[in-house]
Parts: C-alpha cells; structure tokens; sequence
C-alpha cells in the first residue's frame, strides 16, 4: 500500500435503488477534480464511467458499501450541493424531451424543496411537462 490518497468529503443522502426502499446514508466526492473548480458534485461522481460508488448507511455496522450505478434509481443529496450545468441550460431547450435528451450523462438532477434528486435516465418511465 502506498501512502498516496485521494481526499474526499461525505454528504448526506438517501440512496433508491431499483430493489425499492430507500436508505440514507452518506456518499463520498472528491474534494477536487480536473473538470471544473472546486470540488467533484455528487452529479459528477455519479457520471463518472465507474459502475460503482461508494455508500454508508446510517443503519449498517458492516461499513460501506458499494452500490452498481446501474440499479440506483436516485439519489437525493441536501439543496446546497452545485446545481445540474445542463439543467441550468434548460431554458436553452424549448421541450421537456429535448432537456432528456440533451446529453449522454447517466445522471440528471431535479430540484425539489426536499433536496436534489439525481436521476438515473435509465429508470424513467415517463415525463410530463408543465403545462
């Protein structure tokens, strides 16, 4: 082992996988990246290409745990984590679907008064637009 590491910080979350239930816990960001300024989002971490993050539940004495990016429906982290930059550019997008499919990215973040839901594309069902 060497004496090398990358320093992270843990935010508060609550993990909805595709079993159902959810879990709160903590998951783990980078404390910086080469993408941008400051550190990694929680959005960030979850488009990264590795299939598997890292995650602490509240109620698990066994530790962490890592959890396949594929089966997570959402994650919702606290209000104060950095916005989505493609969502900020929705306005760009005159619909609902081209904002969907606007990028690549696994990931997209919705805003509600509860925190930040980052949504797996994959686990949409449907949409509909505001009227």
């Amino acid at each position: 082992m060497t004496g090398f590491s990358i320093p992270s910080a843990a935010i508060p979350a609550t993990l909805l996988q595709t079993a159902g239930g959810k879990r709160e816990g903590q998951i783990y960001v980078m404390e910086r990246v080469s993408q941008h300024a400051g550190p990694e989002t929680p959005l960030d971490m979850l488009n990264r290409a590795e299939g598997f993050f890292a995650f602490r539940p509240k109620d698990n004495g066994a530790g962490v745990l890592l959890v396949a990016k594929a089966r997570t429906v959402s994650l919702t982290v606290p209000a104060t984590a950095p916005e989505d930059a493609a969502r900020l550019s929705a306005e760009h997008h005159s619909r609902v679907l081209d904002y969907l499919n606007a990028t690549a990215t696994p990931f997209f973040a919705v805003a509600a008064d509860d925190g930040v839901h980052l949504v797996n594309r994959a686990h949409v069902l449907y949409a509909r637009p505001e009227d």
